[in-house]
């Protein structure tokens, strides 16, 4: 069992798949970082000074004067302004992999390959006006001679 063990790591997909999870993770909390430290401040002050974080909606009877407050009673909340900072973080993400993919298959695209005139198959015959194959130098239908007929 150790030793099938050892071969399923080894192939080279399974290394592939962890590092693409490694990066992923590591990818997105900078993502996160960057929605979170410098896209929602900027976008929260053109907005009137409004935290994002801070945005919630209490669900209990009790007033709690911020959202801490309220997390550290237990009171239940929606936390839309979380959800809001998710959202873009979101569409960050898929932009980012949207180009990465976009240049991939870029890089896969092989050159168009060269197109050579092709040949005629076919050609007519002058005496009885049938196609014939460009290669027959007898007409299979009028039996006429066409060594001297080029296509």
């Amino acid at each position: 069992m150790l030793e099938e063990f050892k071969k399923f790591i080894a192939r080279g997909n399974v290394v592939d798949l962890a590092i693409g999870i490694i990066v992923g993770g590591a990818f997105g909390k900078v993502v996160s970082s960057l929605v979170n430290d410098i896209v929602m401040p900027p976008l929260g002050l053109l907005l009137g000074k409004v935290d994002f974080s801070d945005l919630y909606i209490n669900l209990s009877r009790t007033h709690y004067a911020t959202f801490e407050k309220a997390q550290a009673a237990g009171a239940p909340t929606i936390n839309y302004g979380a959800f809001l900072g998710n959202v873009v973080d979101f569409f960050i993400i898929s932009i980012c992999i949207f180009l990465v993919i976009r240049q991939v298959n870029r890089f896969h695209r092989q050159k168009p390959e060269t197109h050579r005139p092709v040949e005629p198959e076919t050609k007519s015959c002058p005496y009885c006006m049938s196609n014939i194959p460009s290669a027959a130098t007898r007409c299979p239908n009028c039996t006429s001679h066409l060594i001297h007929i080029r296509s």
